[in-house]
């Protein structure tokens, strides 16, 4: 039996929010390829330098934010109703998330696209990054508003679906699954509150002409606060695939239920109170703050490394079910030509990579030699472009036959569409990243300048161009590739095909029992989670009010 034979409801929620996520993905992607030519001066037909950055916050906005969540809704909703064994409390409810998340969607999009024809009256070309002192269409903040209240009851919907499922079990131990979700969605209740307060109580009501001005570096330290915790939220859902599924997909079984625990309550702790590290060349924050946003960073990488050991491990339980010996050498036994696997499997290999990158931008002084360079996005193109981006399609594959009821079309395109995508990310991040130590800027239509001359760390300019090029067309012909086989999917068949798909998740190898009941106690590690942003934020956001909420300044510190 498929998932949509349990659940058809909540199967046609998952379904929805997917899709809606990858018809995102579709223009997001474009809108990178057409960025990736631009700026490299391969070609400069489809839009204008003035246009390139409504393409640029399109491809921000509609990526970062709208297909990421949007998928992890879907994931989740999936994650919780399977794990617990129940349907979510109320179909109108969870219409009425999903509702709100599309009317958002559909309300800053509208926005944003609106830059590119002229007669329309409103645009909001102010980058993923929608601080001061760039401002928007009142309609591109409203939708935003819509669109993060949207997320909130979706996690309700989740906390309503567990409150139930522990009443009927009141001293079970919270299914993985469902503890992955409760934690995220505690954190992004903590994180999300900092940009709620910078859209309705600053820039909506200036936007609006309410109110004449507002302190750019306040709202800068709002959304940071915020911007840095939003990229676990997206990593996350790609964790929950890599610890429940992966392990399947390899033909083993997870190796340590109590690690996953650990991972997912470091990152409650962890994630947000480190956003100063996105601000270290802002004059305004101290500069004590901001080595604890550095170490905070740096703690980071704990559960990082926990991750990459328990699912290598998971895997390599798999290989050596199938048969796999030696060292090394039971890596051919991992079943490379099934697309959900290989797309789980470069994910991961890429966000090992990405981490790496991760750890120069986390560090004070050499940040300043990467800062605002092609290296930023070299290195958020591996991580959120490949780690997350890569695992939802990867999950794509596995779940649509189990939420659609139909097989999976065009599976030779799907074979080989994990292996394009990292082909593709591969060369374009390469280049990035060395374009990025030769100094070239980011977010820039036009990265030449007369008076300037870059030199090429390794290889010249014009082939680090090139490859940018090159790599972000192939990554528009992988996504090509993913949507004719999803949506082939989804509109191949009648939903009654006479399909087995096995969506049963194997025990953990190590399971809940072996671990402390403490790692449950959700309460606790809120609170802990909270004093925590409490003294990594609360001095400087006094001192940056201290001269009044709206107006523009800088605490009095040496610079």
């Amino acid at each position: 039996m498929a998932y949509v034979d349990d659940f058809p409801t909540d199967a046609r929620i998952v379904r929805w929010n997917m899709i809606v996520a990858f018809g995102a993905l579709g223009i997001g992607g474009l809108f990178g390829m057409i960025q990736a030519l631009h700026r490299t001066g391969v070609f400069r037909g489809f839009v204008s330098s003035a246009d390139y950055y409504t393409v640029l916050t399109g491809h921000g906005v509609l990526l970062a934010l709208i297909f990421t969540i949007f998928a992890l809704c879907g994931v989740f909703t999936w994650g919780v109703t399977r794990s617990l064994d129940r349907s979510l409390p109320s179909a109108r409810f969870a219409m009425t998330w999903f509702g709100l998340m599309l009317l958002g969607t559909v309300m800053a999009a509208v926005t944003i696209l609106g830059g590119l024809v002229p007669s329309i009256p409103f645009n909001a070309d102010v980058l993923y990054t929608f601080y001061a002192p760039m401002k928007a269409h009142p309609a591109f903040y409203l939708g935003l508003v819509l669109f993060i209240v949207g997320t909130w009851l979706a996690g309700v919907d989740w906390f309503r679906t567990y409150w139930r499922w522990r009443g009927d079990n009141p001293d079970e131990r919270i299914p993985l699954q469902t503890f992955m979700v409760l934690t995220t969605m505690l954190m992004w209740y903590i994180s999300s509150a900092g940009v709620a307060v910078e859209v309705l109580f600053f820039l909506l009501p200036w936007s609006l002409g309410l109110i004449e001005q507002v302190d750019p570096l306040l709202t800068r330290t709002l959304f940071w606060y915020f911007g840095h915790p939003v990229v676990y939220f997206w990593l996350m859902p790609a964790y929950f695939i890599w610890y429940t599924v992966l392990p399947k997909l390899s033909g083993g079984r997870l190796f340590s239920d109590p690690l996953a625990r650990v991972v997912f309550v470091l990152f409650l702790l962890l994630s947000t109170p480190v956003g100063f590290h996105h601000q270290y060349v802002d004059p305004g924050i101290p500069e004590g703050f901001k080595f604890i946003a550095m170490t905070n960073t740096m703690f980071l990488l704990l559960p990082s490394f926990l991750t990459a050991f328990t699912v290598v491990a998971s895997i390599e339980h798999g290989a050596r079910q199938r048969g796999g010996e030696g060292r090394l050498s039971w890596l051919r036994k991992l079943p490379w030509d099934e697309p959900a696997f290989a797309g789980c499997a470069l994910a991961g290999l890429m966000f090992a990579a990405g981490g790496f990158s991760g750890m120069i931008n986390a560090g004070m002084n050499i940040n300043y030699l990467i800062h605002n360079t092609l290296w930023v996005p070299g290195h958020f193109h591996l991580t959120v472009g490949t780690a997350s981006a890569l695992t939802f399609m990867a999950a794509g594959y596995w779940l649509f036959p189990q939420i659609t009821g139909n097989r999976l079309r065009f599976r030779s395109l799907a074979t080989v569409q994990p292996y394009v995508w990292f082909v593709g990310m591969t060369l374009m991040s390469n280049a990035m990243h060395r374009a990025g130590i030769a100094g070239i800027p980011r977010r820039t239509a036009e990265p030449q300048y007369d008076s300037v001359t870059f030199q090429g760390v390794v290889g010249g300019v014009s082939e680090m161009r090139l490859q940018i090029a090159l790599g972000g067309t192939i990554l528009f012909l992988g996504l090509v590739l993913f949507l004719i086989v999803i949506f082939g999917t989804w509109l191949g068949g009648d939903g009654n095909e006479s399909i087995r798909v096995n969506g049963r998740l194997p025990a953990p190898l190590s399971g809940p029992e072996h671990s402390p009941k403490i790692l449950d106690n959700l309460k606790l590690w809120t609170a802990v989670a909270i004093v925590l942003i409490v003294l990594a934020y609360g001095l400087p956001l006094s001192a940056l009010i201290s001269d009044g909420l709206f107006a523009p300044g800088s605490p009095p510190i040496p610079v």
